[in-house]
């Protein structure tokens, strides 16, 4: 993938605040490192050279699917176009991040409300060879949360993401060429599309939308943190019903929207499925476009994984054995269950069904079955899982955290992945899954509607186990028809294939921005 090239033009140094310096840092594609052509795009393509600004990568800074997203999509892109995107990903510069980053030659101080926060801009390279900016500040990122602790959140998260934000714009001035494309991701980034359009500055704005419950509202006076002039503190900008809201303010100032599934378009222009945002994307419904989600299948992949107890395929699947073996004893759980090994993985939030899930406890763990729960988030729900598992030993596992290779083993060793999620943009998670053999059942909603689809056994079709009212009871009916079909070795074995079978290529995202960032340059 092309890189987008650090050249020192300079001795390091500090700028004045909000002061462009053209030499400060110069940013090129190189020739010497594009990949061969690619039939992504069109012949007329030609490359480009975009920034993408967000507050997650996988695996190292990740709470869920957005991470999962920009540890694939920049490369995926870098690689669309037929002489190669150059793509770089700028992220705060948290802990995790910075191990083995390099400081590049480029500094500044940003005023942000009364304070001078410094800034410097570190490198890294990932594995797969996408290029990071980390907006390295201390004071803000060197945490060991991403948005908080594990009983609340930082209170400063508007002064740190609006800090981050403004620290892109300022680095996007100072690349030369400069990127004709800055592709945000949800309210973290959300005040960029603002920040260029006041400016005048001559770069597109993509911002992408990821979970629409999450907006970034905040007291009215953290405006004073954007340096923005008062009109964008209105409801044609801002202003939401007396708070700040970042997302709207980014919907409303963005070139150009994207969701993550076609079903979830539909959804968030409805007042049910618009966190009350409706009525404004309704406003840009003709900007906002589908870029499907991916599933990488040389990260995800249980053929080749090197941390799995044995490996397997669909036509070969006896490794999963091993798998659920090690798993049970990796978690301190009883061995050799007749019934169901149950998983669930994601953020502890009210979205992801838990309300539903908890009441089932007993009667899911009644017969010879476990459920191992892996996610971090709210402290109720992580309260409630903790005092389960006192009344479930050996039979249920929570897990607030865990290292960078575990959702492999987990989606490797159980059977059903449970996703009762009320609603639903994507759902990288059970697409991951299935690449392991692992079955989600899931609500019909949102993406999960989308890209999975429910098994038919006479007909031997389908993916996955889906029911569709947004209760408890369905969730239950739905959790004993994978009990009663994984008692039959033929039925399940093959829910299991074609589950395995399943794939999501980031090329469809790839070959979506290909098309909608020409259209916004006037190259296409």
């Amino acid at each position: 993938m092309p890189r987008v090239k650090a050249l020192k033009a300079r001795p390091t140094g500090t700028i004045p605040k909000d002061q462009c310096g053209k030499k400060s840092i110069v940013f090129t594609g190189s020739a010497n490192n594009r990949l061969p052509r690619s039939a992504h795009c069109g012949a007329n393509a030609g490359s480009m050279t975009v920034l993408f600004a967000a507050s997650e990568i996988a695996p190292e800074a990740s709470t869920g699917g957005l991470g999962e997203v920009l540890a694939a999509l920049p490369r995926s892109l870098g690689d669309a176009a037929d002489e190669g995107h150059a793509v770089a990903v700028a992220l705060p510069g948290y802990p995790a991040l910075m191990k083995g980053a390099s400081p590049l030659e480029v500094s500044f101080s940003l005023s942000v409300g009364d304070s001078l926060q410094p800034v410097q801009v570190f490198e890294r390279t990932q594995p797969d060879g996408t290029q990071l900016l980390l907006i390295h500040n201390e004071a803000l990122f060197g945490r060991p949360g991403l948005y908080g602790s594990s009983t609340s959140i930082y209170p400063d998260n508007a002064q740190r993401f609006i800090f981050f934000s403004r620290a892109v714009v300022e680095l996007a001035k100072r690349m030369s060429p400069a990127p004709q494309i800055i592709h945000a991701h949800d309210w973290q980034t959300a005040l960029i599309p603002a920040l260029v359009k006041e400016q005048n500055l001559p770069f597109k704005t993509v911002l992408s939308l990821h979970n629409l419950a999450y907006q970034g509202s905040f007291p009215a006076s953290d405006f004073a943190f954007t340096n923005l002039p008062h009109h964008w503190m209105t409801p044609s900008g801002l202003e939401f019903y007396g708070s700040m809201n970042l997302l709207k303010g980014g919907i409303l100032a963005a070139d150009a929207l994207t969701t993550v599934s076609a079903v979830y378009r539909r959804e968030i222009l409805t007042p049910e499925g618009g966190y009350g945002l409706h009525s404004i994307l309704q406003q840009r419904a003709a900007d906002l476009h589908t870029v499907p989600n991916g599933v990488a299948p040389e990260r995800w992949n249980s053929a080749e994984s090197s941390v799995l107890a044995a490996p397997f395929t669909a036509a070969s699947p006896e490794g999963k054995k091993n798998c659920r073996t090690h798993l049970l004893q990796e978690l301190n759980l009883l061995p050799a269950p007749k019934g169901v090994v149950f998983a669930m993985m994601g953020r502890l939030a009210d979205q992801k069904g838990f309300d539903l899930l908890l009441p089932l406890l007993p009667r899911l763990l009644s017969s010879d079955s476990r459920l191992v729960i892996a996610g971090d988030g709210e402290p109720t729900l992580r309260a409630d899982l903790l005092s389960a598992c006192r009344q479930h030993p050996h039979k249920l596992a929570f897990l607030p955290s865990w290292d960078a290779s575990f959702p492999q083993r987990l989606f490797a060793g159980a059977d059903v992945l449970l996703v009762p999620s009320h609603f639903e943009p994507c759902g990288l998670a059970p697409l991951q899954a299935l690449r392991f053999g692992c079955v989600p059942v899931a609500h019909a909603t949102g993406g999960l509607l989308e890209n999975l689809s429910d098994f038919q056994p006479a007909a031997g079709t389908g993916n996955a186990l889906l029911y569709f009212a947004d209760h408890s009871a369905a969730l239950w009916d739905a959790i004993v028809r994978a009990k009663l079909l994984f008692q039959d070795q033929a039925v399940s074995a093959k829910l299991r294939e074609n589950a395995m079978r399943s794939e999501f290529p980031w090329k469809k995202a790839a070959t979506a921005l290909c098309a909608l960032y020409p259209r916004l340059t006037g190259k296409s």
